[in-house]
C-alpha cells in the first residue's frame, strides 16, 4: 500500500521521502465492493482518498432520482479533496465504487496539520487542489463547447479504456447524453 501511495503522490508532485513517510503513516487501507457507497450526501465525512485499485465515481441524484456522474477516479488517482466535497463536515456529493476497489484513506484534519507543519506536503496538497480546479474548469468549458462525439473522444483521452470497465449508463451520464446517443457515437467512432 505504501509504495502505491508514494507513486500516486510523486506522480502529482515529487516530495522527499521524509515527507512521504509522514503521509504514509496516517494511511489506512480499505476494501470496497463494486456498487458500495464510499460516502453519501449528508453523511459526515472527514477523509481523503487515494484509489490504489479499482474505479470510483462521484455523482448526484436529480430530483427525479436519476444519478448524474460528475467525475471518474481511476487506479492511481486521488478523489477530489475533502475541502471540495463537503460543507459543514457533511458530504455534498456521493461517491461509489464502480468496480471492487482498494482505497487508502487519511483523516483530513490530520492531513491539514501535516500541511501546516511541512512545506513539501503543503505544496503537494495545494497542487492536488489546483489540479482539481483546473480539471473541473476544463470539463465545464469542453462540455459547453464540444459536440457529443468530441466529448466522447475527450473522455477516451482522459480515461483510457474506461468504456470497457464501467457501465455505459455512467459514461452517458458523465457526457450529458443518453445511452442511445452514446451507442450511436461509439459506432461512428
Amino acid at each position: 500500500m505504501y509504495d502505491k501511495i508514494g507513486s500516486i503522490i510523486n506522480s502529482i508532485t515529487p516530495i522527499p521521502n521524509r515527507s512521504l513517510a509522514k503521509i504514509q503513516e496516517l494511511a489506512e487501507s480499505i476494501d470496497v465492493k463494486k456498487g458500495e457507497l464510499i460516502t453519501a450526501v449528508g453523511q459526515n465525512n472527514n477523509l481523503e482518498y487515494f484509489i490504489l485499485e479499482g474505479i470510483c465515481k462521484s455523482f448526484l441524484y436529480t430530483p427525479e432520482g436519476e444519478d448524474v456522474t460528475i467525475s471518474f477516479f481511476m487506479p492511481g488517482s486521488i478523489i477530489s479533496p475533502n475541502t471540495t466535497r463537503r460543507k459543514d463536515g457533511k458530504s455534498i456529493i456521493n461517491i461509489r465504487a464502480l468496480t471492487d476497489a482498494v482505497i487508502a484513506t487519511i483523516n483530513a484534519e490530520e492531513f491539514e496539520k501535516l500541511m501546516v507543519e511541512d512545506l513539501e506536503i503543503r505544496h503537494f496538497g495545494n497542487t492536488v487542489l489546483r489540479n482539481e480546479l483546473m480539471g473541473k474548469v476544463q470539463k465545464e468549458i469542453a462540455f459547453a463547447s464540444l459536440k457529443g462525439k468530441d466529448r466522447l473522444q475527450l473522455l477516451r483521452d482522459t480515461f483510457p479504456n474506461i468504456e470497457n470497465l464501467v457501465p455505459h449508463t455512467d459514461i452517458a451520464s458523465y457526457l450529458g447524453i443518453t445511452t442511445i446517443s452514446l451507442s450511436r457515437l461509439r459506432t461512428q467512432s
